[in-house]
């Protein structure tokens, strides 16, 4: 082999130049990435919802159990126990709500043939309107050369065969709650040590810590105040329930208050329903709109007075923003979700705040 004058024999060809990193995308190509990003997120939550939606309702359970079961650590009580402890006691409190609410529901639930009756009623001084909407329909089906005939579909499933195939799904997503909400309590300061293990170097570390620290406040803070508010609420909604003598005053106390975590949604279910216990209890227009006229007023009291200066301006959110992001998880989650969104937003927004903060 040859070589060139003046060049060691063992000196290695030079190596071609390598790509500049990160290689830059036009901005097209981004979006359409970002795009299918989402779309692929979404799609990933919503089939594997029997898994994550019990998880991340168990971080948002353990975030408000944490503190405590922090508190039995110091104490001198095994993490291990002060996790069970705090499980179990979030179980009880489940099982004493249910089985206050199962008494006086269950008289409301053989009351609902009564509502309907009356519901009926009622409609029919609206008979004249439906009747001329209906008229209407007809005439511009046949202007526009449309059938009126229907055809309608009857599901022959009974609701024995539902109930068999939805429980065992349910009974999965229970237990995965129950234990993740064991190990999350369990394993919060480990997941946190090796958050900031991980760090490549101290800024890292610090700018971690203060996002961690910041998140576990925040969410801490929100969910135990908004607790507190929607006690508050409830109490409120049973006092003034049973000052306009409607029947089982505590229940529909302890509904508002359950209701009320799902911002909008909540109380707007909480009005129809207070408007059916009109139905039952009333037999006139005021007398129908009394229940759902009092407690849309202590909502308002509470969302617009009560909450804002409980929460302070550190944990005011947009409405709008709010609004959106508890409509996408119900429709991704259901229930779960809607209480879950508002927690995830704050969550989100203070990792925002944090990374905006950073040089």
């Amino acid at each position: 082999m040859t070589h060139q004058a003046g060049m060691p024999a063992d000196r290695e060809a030079p190596m071609p130049p390598q790509p500049a990193w990160p290689i830059t995308v036009d901005p097209v190509t981004r979006g359409a990435l970002v795009v299918l990003s989402a779309i692929a997120i979404v799609a990933a939550l919503d089939i594997g919802q029997i898994i994550f939606a019990p998880v991340c309702l168990s971080i948002v359970v353990g975030s408000i159990f944490g503190p405590a079961a922090d508190r039995f650590t110091r104490l001198g009580v095994p993490t291990w126990i002060s996790a069970i402890v705090m499980v179990v006691l979030f179980v009880l409190l489940l099982l004493t709500a249910g089985a206050a609410f199962m008494v006086p529901l269950s008289d409301w639930l053989d009351k609902l043939p009564l509502i309907w009756s009356r519901l009926q009623s009622q409609l029919v001084s609206w008979q004249g309107f439906f009747s001329s909407v209906s008229s209407l329909q007809q005439e511009l089906q046949s202007a526009m050369g449309q059938s009126d005939s229907m055809q309608v579909s009857v599901d022959d499933t009974s609701a024995v065969e539902s109930v068999f195939y939805f429980a065992p799904a349910f009974i999965a997503q229970v237990i995965l709650f129950l234990a993740s909400l064991y190990f999350f309590i369990l394993t919060r300061p480990y997941l946190r040590r090796s958050a900031l293990e991980l760090s490549p170097d101290s800024d890292s570390r610090r700018s971690i810590h203060t996002m961690l620290k910041t998140i576990e406040t925040r969410l801490t803070t929100y969910l135990f105040s908004i607790t507190l508010v929607n006690l508050g609420l409830g109490g409120a909604v049973a006092l003034v329930m049973w000052l306009l003598d409607v029947p089982s005053p505590l229940l529909w106390g302890m509904l508002a208050g359950m209701l009320n975590y799902v911002v909008y949604v909540g109380p707007a279910v909480m009005v129809l329903v207070l408007t059916c216990v009109g139905l039952a209890t009333g037999t006139t227009i005021v007398a129908i709109l009394t229940p759902p006229a009092a407690y849309l007023c202590l909502n308002l009291i509470e969302a617009q007075f009560v909450t804002p200066t409980v929460l302070g301006r550190t944990m005011t959110l947009n409405p709008f923003l709010v609004f959106l992001t508890i409509a996408f998880w119900i429709w991704l989650w259901g229930p779960a979700g809607g209480f879950v969104a508002v927690p995830l937003l704050l969550v989100a927004g203070s990792i925002m705040e944090i990374m905006s903060e950073r040089p």
